[in-house]
């Protein structure tokens, strides 16, 4: 039997609150070196992650290591939707509206369907590649008509047998633990 949502979803916050930074970190850098490997990721050439929180698989690493040769894009919550912009350094990011998340500042990314990759976070995933977010529906906003490859990165134990869906659930292309 499937939990539901919210259920779900306070059982795998509890999970990585309770995960160690080194681990967290440790498990992270795996990820990407991952993702570092996939043909899709050596092709890309405009590539949408997103500025980590505390509890999330770490991206800062990853978006400055990458900034200097790709185009790097992150998510700036505008209201109820994701807008895209450029990530131009660190020095060029403030915090946002939600959670104090930081965003970069500056112009809109003008060509949405122009992104090669997005790495995409969630609170589970399944091995269907089914995803479950915070539940404000933001990423399944933006995906739903972009045909960019989709990546979900999770740790280990937010990759389920299977979550509960819904219709306007986008599933991922691929989803990448460790």
């Amino acid at each position: 039997m499937i939990p539901d949502k919210k259920e779900l979803r306070k059982k795998i916050k509890a999970l990585k609150q309770e995960l160690p930074e080194p681990i967290r970190l440790e498990k992270s850098a795996a990820i990407f070196r991952q993702i570092e490997q996939l043909p899709v990721f050596k092709k890309a050439r405009n590539i949408m992650a997103y500025w980590s929180m505390d509890d999330e698989v770490a991206t800062h690493d990853f978006i400055i290591k990458w900034a200097g040769s790709k185009t790097i894009l992150l998510p700036v919550v505008d209201g109820d939707v994701l807008r895209i912009k450029h990530f131009r350094g660190i020095e060029t990011m403030k915090p946002g509206t939600l959670k104090g998340i930081m965003e970069p500042i500056g112009t809109d990314f003008p060509n949405e369907k122009g992104i090669d990759l997005i790495i995409v976070p969630g609170m589970v995933f399944d091995k269907n590649n089914h995803r479950m977010g915070r539940g404000r529906g933001f990423y399944d906003k933006l995906l739903s008509n972009n045909p960019a490859v989709k990546i979900g990165i999770c740790f280990d134990f937010q990759l389920l047998e299977s979550v509960p869906t819904e219709p306007h659930d986008i599933s991922m292309d691929q989803v990448i633990w460790a």
